[in-house]
């Protein structure tokens, strides 16, 4: 009986001792986290009104985000009464097993960091990287998230894009569209170069003053003269202006009667006694 009244008053000094500590550290978590919460929606606010890159806005929030949690948890363990020193140097071996097995994951931190020093491309850019082509959402800290034509969302590491190929159709405020149009070796050639150039002339996205629309032959193919309308245009109307004059071109063609021939084979019989 003596030993467990020895127990029971052993179990109420550390609820009386350790208790009290642990819900107050469990309260200052939850406060914390709520704080810190607030604090980082407050940082993105502040830099989209000071106009901050919306590259940065997410990558400093997150990475801000993440250090007050860690000051956090280290603060509230303290308050448990966990020995910090010990703790801290567990921590540091911890931390080097972690980043060994996950060299991956640092690189693409890495790479995230270089491309928002570097800035290859922001947010809003169309780009084409990796095998995949579309605009930035969204810059974060391990990848960046992009979106296709056909609105799918592609989310690609940082670190292969900080070191690979990256091809950019925004940074350029003109880009060069080169037209190839195929015409019968029947056809008159200073004819078809002349309804090119009225296309091109007629439409008023076609830069016309720096690089003026030129057509020449391409080359002598197997079945018809590739002709090439080559034009400068603003980045955002390239699309429109390709798709409008691949059109508009086979209806000049057809109405001033230039063929446009495709691929096609003779075949000659022989009759043999």
């Amino acid at each position: 009986m003596g030993k467990f009244k020895e127990i029971l008053e052993n179990i109420y000094d550390l609820i009386v001792t350790y208790g009290l500590k642990f819900i107050l550290a469990i309260v200052v978590l939850l406060a914390g986290l709520w704080v810190i919460k607030i604090l980082t929606r407050s940082l993105r606010k502040f830099m989209t009104r000071k106009e901050v890159d919306p590259s940065l806005v997410p990558f400093l929030a997150n990475m801000f985000s993440a250090i007050l949690k860690v000051l956090l948890v280290i603060s509230v363990m303290g308050m448990v009464g966990i020995q910090m020193t010990s703790f801290i140097a567990v921590l540091g071996a911890a931390g080097l097993a972690v980043g060994l097995a996950l060299q991956g994951t640092l690189q693409n931190f890495a790479g995230g960091v270089m491309i928002l020093l570097f800035k290859p491309y922001r947010v809003g850019d169309f780009i084409e990287a990796q095998g995949h082509a579309g605009s930035v959402k969204e810059i974060q800290i391990f990848q960046t998230i992009i979106t296709t034509p056909d609105n799918s969302t592609v989310i690609i590491p940082n670190s292969p894009l900080a070191t690979g190929v990256i091809k950019n159709y925004t940074t350029q405020p003109k880009r060069r569209i080169d037209f190839s149009f195929g015409i019968g070796y029947g056809d008159d050639i200073d004819k078809a170069r002349k309804v090119l150039l009225d296309l091109a002339d007629a439409d008023n996205r076609v830069l016309k003053e720096d690089n003026p629309p030129m057509v020449a032959v391409e080359a002598l193919a197997d079945s018809s003269v590739n002709m090439m309308l080559r034009t400068w245009v603003k980045s955002e109307d390239y699309w429109d202006l390709f798709f409008d004059m691949t059109e508009k071109v086979k209806k000049a063609f057809d109405k001033n009667g230039i063929s446009i021939p495709f691929p096609q084979t003779d075949v000659h019989l022989f009759n043999q006694k």
